[in-house]
Formats: C-alpha cells, sequence, structure tokens
C-alpha cells in the first residue's frame, strides 16, 4: 500500500445523505434569516424625551438644551462639583463634563415623541385635530432643514393605543399627522418614528401593522417603509393568559414593522399592584420584564429601551443632587444591563443621562480599542476573544462614537481601526 493511500482520508456516509439533512433544513435555513436578521446597522438613541402634543414648538428642543445648561450653570457650575455628586472617576470628570456641556449646546435631545397619549390626555376633536395636524407641519419642517441643536435625529408621535375606548381617535391622529407629513414632505422622513403605547394582546400589533400597511398604499408609499415602537406597559404584554411570552409573539405579529420595544415603568408596575412610591426601574418586576423583553428581541434586529424616573430634579441644589444622584445611577445600572436607551422626562435629566453615558463609554474604551485590535491582528493577548466577543467590542465602540462619547481619532488611535471596520466586525456592514 502506498503512501496516498494510508493518508486518504475516508467517510461513512455519501452524498444522499447530506442531501437528506439539508432538505430537512430547508425550511429553518429560509426561516433563521427572516427572525433573527440582527443588528439594523443604525445609530440608537440614547434616550427619548416625551413632549405634550399641545406643547411642542419648533423651539421645543432647543429650549430642553438651554435648560439642562441653565441646570448645569445652577448646580454644577465645574467637572469637580459634577463628579463629586455623581462619584465620576476622577480621571473622567474633566473630559465628561466638556463633553455633556458641547452635547447639550450641539445635540441636546437625540429621540423626540410628540406625545398624543398619556401626557396630552383626553381632548375635544376639533383640538387634537388641530395638534396632530401642527405636529405634522412642525416635523416636516424641521427635517426639511435638520439642525442637531433644534432636531433630533429620529422624532414622531406616540399615538392612542388600540384599546376600543380611543382606537378611533387614535387612528385619526395618526392619519392626519402622517398625512400632513407625507404632504409637506413629499414623503414621509426617515427621521420618522412612531409609538404603539399600552399594548395587551399581539393581534393589536398585527392590527398597527395593517394600518401603516393600508396608508402606505393609499399614498404610494414604499411598502414596509413605516416602521413602530411597541410599548410594554400591560403584564399581559409579558405573560399571556396561556403561560407564554406575549412580547416575542408581538414582534412577529408587527410583519416586520417592529424597531424597538419600550418599557413603560409606571404604567407596567402599576398593573402588577407596585406601591407608588417603589415604582422605578430598578424594581425586582422591572428587571424581570426588561429580561423577557431582551430576550425575545435579541438578534431580531428589535431593540430595547428602558423606561424613567419621575424623581424631577427642580427645586434647592440637595433636591437637584439627589435626583441627578438617583438618575445617573438608574442610567448607568441600565446600560450595564445593556439597556442602551431609556427616557427622560425633564431638561435636567439631560445632564445626567450624557454623563452617564459618557463615562460608561469613555472608562474602558482604550482596554476594548486594545481587545479588538489584538482580535483583527490575530495576535495574542491575555484575553482570547471570539468573533461573538468582537462583534460586542465594536458594537460598544460604535454607540459611543454616534452619541459623542469618543471621537473617532482617539477610537482609531487605540484600536487601528476605522469606522467602516469597525462596523464590518459588529456585523452592520
Amino acid at each position: 500500500m502506498g503512501r496516498q493511500d494510508q493518508d486518504a482520508v475516508r467517510t461513512s456516509l455519501d452524498e444522499r445523505t447530506a442531501c437528506r439533512i439539508a432538505a430537512l433544513l430547508a425550511a429553518v435555513d429560509e426561516e433563521l434569516p427572516r427572525r433573527y436578521p440582527g443588528d439594523p446597522g443604525t445609530r440608537q438613541p440614547v434616550h427619548t424625551v416625551y413632549v405634550p402634543a399641545d406643547g411642542f414648538t419648533a423651539d421645543t428642543v432647543r429650549a430642553w438644551g438651554d435648560q439642562a445648561l441653565a441646570a448645569l450653570d445652577a448646580h454644577a457650575p465645574d467637572a469637580a462639583t459634577l463628579a463629586a455628586v455623581l462619584d465620576l472617576p476622577a480621571e473622567h470628570a474633566a473630559p465628561v463634563y466638556e463633553r455633556v456641556r458641547a452635547k447639550l449646546l450641539a445635540e441636546p435631545v437625540e429621540d423626540l415623541r410628540i406625545d398624543f397619549e398619556d401626557g396630552y390626555g383626553l381632548r375635544p376633536d376639533a383640538e387634537e385635530d388641530a395638534d396632530a395636524a401642527r405636529a405634522a407641519r412642525l416635523v416636516a419642517a424641521a427635517c426639511a432643514a435638520p439642525d442637531p441643536a433644534r432636531t433630533p435625529p429620529t422624532l414622531g408621535i406616540r399615538m392612542k393605543c388600540m384599546e376600543a375606548a380611543v382606537r378611533e381617535r387614535g387612528i385619526r391622529t395618526l392619519d392626519i399627522f402622517l398625512t400632513g407629513l407625507a404632504e409637506a414632505s413629499g414623503g414621509l422622513p426617515d427621521a420618522l418614528v412612531l409609538t404603539l403605547p399600552k399594548v395587551t394582546y399581539a393581534e393589536q400589533v398585527t392590527a398597527m401593522a395593517r394600518l401603516l400597511d393600508q396608508f402606505e398604499k393609499t399614498l404610494g408609499l414604499t411598502p414596509g417603509h413605516i416602521g413602530f415602537e411597541i410599548q410594554i406597559e400591560t403584564s399581559q404584554s409579558i405573560l399571556a393568559s396561556d403561560g407564554t411570552a406575549t412580547v416575542a409573539r408581538m414582534i412577529e405579529a408587527a410583519e416586520g414593522r417592529a424597531r424597538a420595544l419600550h418599557y413603560g415603568t409606571f404604567d407596567y408596575s402599576a398593573a402588577l399592584g407596585v406601591g407608588a412610591a417603589h415604582q422605578s426601574p430598578d424594581h425586582p418586576a422591572a428587571d424581570h420584564a426588561k429580561a423577557v423583553m431582551q430576550l425575545a428581541a435579541a438578534g431580531t434586529g428589535v431593540r430595547l429601551s428602558d423606561g424613567s424616573t419621575n424623581v424631577l430634579p427642580v427645586g434647592t441644589t440637595d433636591r437637584v443632587h439627589a435626583a441627578w444622584r438617583l438618575h445617573h445611577d438608574l442610567v448607568r445600572r441600565s446600560l450595564i444591563r445593556a439597556y442602551y436607551q431609556g427616557w427622560d422626562m425633564h431638561p435636567a435629566h439631560l445632564p445626567t443621562r450624557y454623563a452617564a453615558v459618557y463615562t460608561f463609554y469613555r472608562e474602558d474604551f482604550v482596554r476594548t480599542a486594545e481587545r479588538l485590535a489584538a482580535y483583527a491582528s490575530r495576535s495574542s493577548g491575555d484575553v482570547l476573544d471570539e468573533p461573538a466577543t468582537a462583534r460586542a467590542l465594536s458594537g460598544h465602540l460604535l454607540r459611543g462614537l454616534d452619541c459623542g462619547a469618543l471621537d473617532p481619532a482617539e477610537v482609531t488611535a487605540s484600536a487601528g481601526l476605522g469606522r467602516a471596520e469597525l462596523e464590518g466586525f459588529a456585523g452592520r456592514a
């Protein structure tokens, strides 16, 4: 027997076996990329700001930034003061403070929702009609000439829910807003975001999807262009009466239009009977709900947003500092749990939102960049990272870049990688 025969690779299965296995898994092969397309490859805002529809103006975003800066000037006029209040690491205090002030001047709000639901309430039909039409005009004007200091990267409305008592009103408001926006803009801007609140059954999500489908057909818009967020704020949206995870069914029920799941702190807590004094994003009931949401959304391209605190930073400096510490700690807690977005209820929440976010991304970015550089160069180091970890490392750097916590030059200097390469490792390319 020759050497070639001795080294021959032997197998026991014929090609027909592999073909049978492929046929067995054909449906799964087709379904996997549809159900789990991965990260959408777009910027996720660090927060959402809700403004009652009757109070929204062309200057709302700039006013929020100015009020946030005034709060800083009054209660933390320098980096040392803010660092002492929030217990920021000394080495990050000055750069974080400078970036927070710059952010409040240049782009104070990353995502804004004009609220026609709880923050607006029940109004005479003529009044809500007028506010919906006015919101459309303002959004169209903002998107036509975007100025980051006045126009958030994403904005839209939160309509009333699909429950019978307010369904017709919610649909009419959505119709007025979208019709006015489409007419004024010659279509719908990419910055548009819609929020569907108080969802209880997956069928309500499907109804929203079909409603948007009909709107697109009527106006001749690209099918599937309009997406929406699902607000999780009822107990039934987490656990159905048959014991299944309703939120997972809701993502499928959106028929490809679901963009995010938003946790509603106070409605959800109240639905479970949590006392008002203990309704908070860090309550065990909130942690359970968000863990279920996170699992349901993983890999689907649907993002997750935490809720808010209702403790406002107003009043004396001592009270503002106490509210700031609470808000900062809640934001940081969410970031550690991979909830990269939340709600802010007051302009004075913006300084601590950005302080927490910027510290989170800056405190370990050099180590993160070095690990990614080692992975990219296949060099050895003290941590053996895998492709999934490389996705997480690059995703972390990209989120820091998106919100302004990091600069492209410093990331490239540490990682040796540009934005396009980071997006490739993160699966965004």
